[in-house]
């Protein structure tokens, strides 16, 4: 029975967030959330980097706590070094290098969306792991693409968007119905009570398996505009309808390259990640689509969807055996390869 015990620290964006893992176990997964940058509108880069330095050493604290796990118990550092708003992962990123060199306990540097495909493989995050390869769609505020992940440590993004992602198109549409931010789970909340075939929106013609969604988000400004001049009460009385319909375009154009993925790969594993993969609507459109083409799907727990310490933890597990460590010359990376 593996009992390596791995720390996973998560600072990319506005939640601090820190897990305690053992095997592929999952013992604590604390999250620290910033409800401050609500009032701006979105994520203010300097507030949240500010927050996470007051929260890092006290999250840290009780995600040990919680674990029954002491300090000098861990096996390995696990930290987010990239991509993400560079004051945020500079704090974690530090704070995990002072950690190591402190306990003298190995430093594993994680990529932050290959974290999210590795959350998988915790041992409660499906009923099933998938096996290599598979294909993922990875699904967040900053990015959206199609992965071919032939092992842990190999994986290629075979499809992306060339301009906004899926989780910023939820968001600006929210922001463009009046919604508070963060826009995308009120969308999901409201499309429920509303008709996903009442208003058509034009959908990008982007060749083979790269995404686009500044065209859509585009038309929804300009036919917003249209009918709001038409009748100034319109979105309020039509709100629910326009949530349905924004968001079934955006899932059906997430998910026609999704088709097209299997297709051109004949990879018959599809798995699901990011934060938007919380959307009720994306994880029944994904598993119905895919199950018709005789895929299997693999779709995470909520909360090992949007950003957490447990992935990090796995995918740091997966280094850990590997032996690929880090040294005190790691750096933050805001942008950050595959």
């Amino acid at each position: 029975m593996d009992t390596t015990i791995i720390l996973g620290i998560e600072s990319s964006c506005d939640d601090t967030s820190v897990a305690v893992l053992s095997g592929n176990k999952i013992l604590s997964n604390v999250v620290s959330s910033q409800l401050i940058h609500a009032k701006y509108g979105g994520v203010v880069p300097e507030i949240a980097s500010r927050k996470h330095q007051e929260y890092i050493w006290s999250t840290v604290q009780e995600a040990l706590i919680s674990a029954r796990v002491k300090l000098n118990q861990i096996d390995g550092i696990a930290v987010t070094k990239g991509p993400g708003l560079l004051g945020s992962l500079m704090v974690g990123v530090s704070f995990a290098k002072g950690l190591s060199l402190a306990t003298s306990k190995p430093l594993l540097g994680v990529h932050h969306m290959k974290a999210h495909i590795l959350a998988h493989f915790i041992k409660d995050a499906n009923k099933t792991f998938p096996s290599f390869p598979f294909l993922c769609l990875t699904v967040s505020g900053g990015h959206t693409q199609v992965v071919l992940v032939k092992n842990p440590l190999e994986m290629k993004v075979i499809g992306k968007s060339i301009d906004d992602a899926a989780g910023e198109a939820f968001d600006k549409a929210a922001k463009m119905l009046g919604l508070p931010y963060p826009g995308g789970p009120l969308i999901d909340k409201l499309a429920k009570f509303g008709d996903a075939q009442k208003f058509v929106f034009s959908k990008p013609k982007i060749p083979e398996l790269d995404y686009s969604f500044s065209g859509l988000k585009t038309s929804i400004l300009y036919q917003l505009s249209k009918w709001s001049k038409e009748n100034p009460n319109f979105i309020e009385e039509n709100l629910n309808d326009l949530c349905a319909s924004i968001q079934r375009t955006i899932v059906t154009i997430l998910m026609e390259k999704c088709i097209l993925a299997v297709k051109s790969t004949g990879i018959n594993q599809f798995a699901l990640a990011g934060g938007v993969s919380a959307n009720s609507e994306l994880r029944k459109t994904f598993i119905e689509l895919m199950h018709k083409l005789g895929v299997s799907t693999y779709v995470p727990k909520f909360e090992y969807c949007t950003d957490n310490g447990a992935m990090i933890a796995m995918a740091g597990k997966f280094l850990f055996d590997a032996e690929i460590f880090e040294n005190q010359q790691m750096s933050a990376q805001a942008r950050l390869n595959f």
